[in-house]
């Protein structure tokens, strides 16, 4: 059985409980770890840990990251976990469960930023990184061994360690024979994980697992699968496929796959990002357009700010309001050139806005842009809007500020109430 130490990568008998060159516990051992390239890497609570790393006055702390006691959590370090607080879960009830915790509010810019910084130390380790969101995917590391001198599984080891020492941050990571076993196997041991699901044992670990444990398999359909006698994965292993297919159609042949731990998907590059958006929901439903805009234009703010770090500019602004009744309305414009400054992104919302504030009392607000591009073809200069380039080179400026000295340090007159951005 091959073993070798996560920390310094020196090989290790296989029945050691410690490196023999540096002493660690933290040995990888498994009879298929050289002969595996397929991993899913997830970074360990995310936006949580950035924020840990950039203050380490909470390291110690139980650290929530969401919106208000009406919003929902986004991300939750494991102390804070331990309490009972998930990700998605309403705010209100992570503070029921977790009083002490520290509630703080999205920095997507910043995490952008470091998600990238992890992308890249992917990409240098495979073309063939399939990025599922900001924190986390596929890697194919097949063929790599002459580039690296070492097996997938080591580079691996190699690729943790970097980022924990360099980044400042942890990821786990699962390594199989496939992607859905890869994604099974990267959350087996968070944080810090490195676990592996073989192709021989694949099988006889799946039997006894929940059917949710397949992705695709949410709560509705657990219970519909339930209902049918299906309650494990072992369950559907059992059935004969063509018993499935009859009965759930192409999602039957899919199950009947995954449940014997079989997965023909290729790890495909980079998925093109389709939007960029924000959203708030609000503490007290809001009906109220002079309430509203100030809201609108913050959220305008941090659609640019991603736009910006991701490096696209957009055709198509997006309005999304949801009512009391919860009932959703959402209002398109597409602007005569792609923008990627939040002003002109609050003015395209603003006039959506004004249609719809007729009395309706909101429980949530957001706005977003799609039909992307290159940042580079954004914002072109405008013989009809003369003051175009100043109002750019201004917003630029402010970015800056925010960069060195904090969100905080420059806002407009609109968010304390008193006047709208000037075009």
């Amino acid at each position: 059985m091959s073993a070798f130490c996560r920390d310094c990568l020196a090989s290790a008998p296989e029945t050691a409980n410690r490196c023999p060159h540096c002493g660690s516990p933290r040995l990888a051992r498994h009879p298929e770890l050289d002969a595996l390239a397929i991993a899913h890497v997830d970074c360990d609570a995310f936006y949580a840990s950035v924020e840990k790393r950039d203050n380490p006055a909470l390291a110690d702390r139980p650290v929530i990251i969401g919106g208000g006691r009406r919003g929902v959590v986004a991300t939750a370090c494991y102390i804070a976990r331990t309490y009972g607080v998930k990700s998605a879960m309403p705010m209100f009830q992570a503070l029921k469960l977790c009083p002490e915790a520290v509630v703080l509010r999205p920095d997507m810019a910043k995490y952008a930023r470091v998600g990238r910084e992890v992308r890249a130390r992917m990409l240098a380790l495979t073309p063939l990184v399939e990025p599922l969101s900001i924190d986390e995917a596929f890697l194919d590391l097949h063929g790599t061994e002459t580039l690296h001198g070492m097996s997938p599984a080591r580079v691996l080891a190699g690729f943790a360690a970097a980022v924990e020492r360099e980044v400042g941050i942890t990821v786990s990571v699962g390594l199989a024979p496939n992607k859905f076993l890869a994604k099974i196997a990267s959350d087996l041991d968070k944080p810090r994980g490195f676990s592996v699901i073989g192709a021989a044992e694949a099988e006889r670990f799946l039997y006894g697992k929940p059917v949710s444990i397949i992705w695709g398999v949410g709560k509705v359909a657990a219970e519909r699968l339930a209902a049918d006698g299906f309650r494990t994965v072992g369950d559907l292993a059992a059935a004969d496929e063509t018993l499935l297919a009859h009965r759930y159609g192409a999602e039957g042949l899919r199950l009947a796959r995954l449940a014997r731990g079989r997965d023909d998907r290729p790890v495909v590059a980079e998925h093109e990002t389709k939007s960029i958006s924000a959203e708030t929901t609000f503490e007290a439903d809001i009906a109220d357009r002079d309430e509203l805009e100030p809201v609108l234009w913050r959220l305008s703010e941090k659609v640019a700010a991603r736009m910006k770090a991701a490096g696209f500019g957009g055709h198509t602004v997006t309005l999304k309001l949801k009512s009391a009744d919860f009932r959703l309305r959402t209002r398109a414009r597409t602007l005569p050139h792609p923008t990627r400054l939040a002003h002109r992104i609050f003015d395209a919302g603003r006039d959506l806005l004004a249609r719809e504030a007729d009395g309706t009392r909101f429980r949530l607000i957001g706005i977003g842009v799609s039909d992307l591009c290159d940042i580079a073809e954004a914002d072109p200069a405008d013989l009809v809007d003369a003051s175009g380039p100043r109002t750019a080179a201004m917003e630029t400026a402010v970015d800056a500020l925010r960069a060195k000295f904090g969100a905080g340090a420059v806002e407009r007159g609109i968010v304390f109430g008193t006047g709208r951005p000037r075009r």
